[in-house]
């Protein structure tokens, strides 16, 4: 019997509940230990055999990839909303690390992909710029909804600009509630100021990446989004194909059928239009969906080959969201080839387009 050993850590703020099980599947060793680093790598230490370690997703598993990568045969961190099994019978620690580890030995987890640390920094800046961009459409939103009530129509961008800030605090009555707003513009132009200082020091860190020049090539495909792209992807060579990385970013067409063959002289055939599109796949990256579905707004209103593949269709009837989404496709590919591949956007001709 091989000596492969699988283990599941069930970290939590200051513990770490662990369960180890031999290749039969039987539980040989459990543990208690402090969320910390020396306490786990010497219990990794003190076992024999290859080792095979599985962790959740979640606040502490960047830390403990970077932490015990190399220190066992085979490192996963999972993705939890997969892990159907954990949901079954008493919700325990003890359980749930036991669980896990059941999993991993089937060989049944997805594992969430954690890249190199030579873009660790691309990838903070990225989660920095990201926060403060939801942090400001937060605050806009309570601008609005703080005038709305008070029954004062505030369609528009115009009560977000400085220029007209006091017109707007005008037709507050004067004591709590003006303050109030005026303490609500004061905070959106402080977290606009860091957000452009994040978005600065985003754009300069993914300058430093020569594939970023390349990208920028591509129609609709700025700065930031490249510099986007490339904290959350890392990597082009971890899709296999264009339908894989379409599947990842969230532009997988679904298909659903029923039903799907019939019996003609003895053999079975697959009936006409079995399988019908239901859609995009919803497991996706939503960022990266953004990202592409904004680069071909963006491509398709500037001259070029996306647009003269846009507007003779739009004119033909197609559904423009539809076409908006195919043009999406062709960039999510065209991206992940130029990326893969090396060399530079060429326009391509008329046939081509």
């Amino acid at each position: 019997m091989s000596d492969d050993k699988y283990i599941a850590f069930d970290v939590h703020q200051e513990t770490t509940v662990i369960s180890v099980l031999n290749a039969a599947g039987r539980e040989v060793k459990t543990a208690i230990l402090p969320t910390q680093a020396q306490p786990l790598i010497a219990f990794l230490e003190g076992l024999r055999g290859t080792l095979h370690l599985t962790l959740e997703e979640g606040t502490y598993a960047a830390w403990l990839y970077d932490l015990l990568q190399g220190r066992v045969g085979k490192l996963i961190v999972c993705d939890p909303r997969h892990n159907a099994l954990l949901k079954e019978g008493n919700k325990t620690d003890a359980g749930d690390a036991r669980k896990l580890a059941e999993l991993l030995r089937a060989g049944m987890l997805r594992a969430v992909y954690h890249g190199s640390r030579s873009l660790r920094g691309l990838h903070e800046l990225a989660h920095a710029y990201e926060a403060l961009r939801e942090d400001t459409t937060r605050v806009m939103n309570r601008i609005k909804a703080f005038y709305r009530s008070r029954g004062i129509g505030c369609a528009g961008r115009g009560v977000y600009r400085k220029g007209q800030r006091a017109s707007w605090l005008e037709r507050l009555p004067a004591g709590a509630s003006r303050l109030r707003a005026q303490l609500l513009h004061e905070e959106l132009d402080q977290v606009g100021s860091l957000r452009r200082k994040a978005r600065s020091a985003l754009l300069a860190e993914a300058r430093k990446h020569t594939v970023a020049a390349r990208l920028r090539q591509i129609p609709g495909m700025g700065p930031l989004r490249v510099a986007l792209l490339m904290a959350h992807v890392q990597t082009p060579h971890r899709f296999r194909s264009r339908t894989s990385f379409w599947t990842y970013v969230g532009l997988g067409v679904v298909y659903r059928g029923s039903s799907e063959y019939r019996l003609a002289a003895g053999r079975a055939v697959r009936r006409p239009q079995a399988l019908q599109p239901r859609g995009l796949n919803p497991n996706h990256r939503p960022e990266l969906k953004e990202i592409f579905k904004s680069a071909a707004l963006s491509a398709i209103r500037q001259a070029g080959p996306f647009k003269n593949y846009y507007d003779p269709r739009l004119q033909q009837g197609v559904d423009p969201a539809i076409l908006r989404v195919t043009v999406a496709r062709k960039l999510a590919a065209l991206t992940l080839s130029l990326w893969k591949k090396g060399g530079h956007y060429r326009v391509p001709g008329p046939q081509q387009a």
